[in-house]
C-alpha cells in the first residue's frame, strides 16, 4: 500500500457526514517499529553521529519490506526526539527500507505497557527478524468480572 493510499485509509473515513475511527481490510497489519536496538544498533540520543553511520540489521530491511510489499502498514515509532527526525528519515531512505509514517519521541526506558481500546499484540525483539510465529504466552489485562 502506497503512502497516500494510508492515507486515505486511516484518515478520510467519513460515514453519514461523521468522521469515523478506521478499520483495517481483513490480514492487513498496522507495525509500529522501534529503530534503535531493533532495525540497527542500539544508538542514544546523546550521540546523534552514531544515527548517520550504523548499519541496519540485513534480517530487519528484508523482512519489513516484505511486511510493506504485502500491503501492511509499517510505521517507525522511536524513542528518538524530533530534532533527530531528518537524520532518520535520510538513513531509512538510504537504506532502502519501506514505511508509510515516523512516529518520533516514544518514552524511553522500556517497560512499555499500551492501555488502547483495540487489540494490540506485541513481539520482543530478541536479535533476528524472521516470520512471525504464534505462541501462548500469559498477558495482564484489565478485570471485568468475567472468570473462565
Amino acid at each position: 500500500m502506497k503512502k497516500e493510499e494510508v492515507e486515505k485509509l486511516l484518515h478520510d473515513k467519513v460515514e453519514a457526514g461523521e468522521h469515523i475511527s478506521p478499520v483495517l481490510p481483513e490480514g492487513i497489519k498496522n507495525y509500529l517499529i522501534d529503530i534503535d536496538g531493533t532495525i540497527t544498533e542500539d544508538v542514544p540520543n546523546e550521540e546523534p553521529e552514531r544515527m548517520e553511520t550504523c548499519e541496519p540489521f540485513p534480517d530487519a530491511l528484508n523482512t519489513i519490506n516484505n511486511w510493506y510489499e504485502e500491503g501492511h502498514i509499517i510505521c517507525f515509532f522511536t524513542s528518538r526526539t524530533e530534532d533527530h527526525r531528518e537524520v532518520t528519515e535520510n538513513w531509512l531512505q538510504k537504506h532502502g527500507f519501506k514505511y508509510h509514517s515516523i512516529l518520533m519521541g516514544k518514552p524511553r526506558g522500556g517497560n512499555y505497557h499500551w492501555i488502547d481500546n483495540h487489540l494490540v499484540k506485541a513481539t520482543r525483539y530478541s536479535g533476528k527478524f524472521t516470520d512471525l510465529v504464534e505462541r501462548v504466552v500469559t498477558i495482564e489485562v484489565f478485570d471485568d468480572g468475567k472468570h473462565d
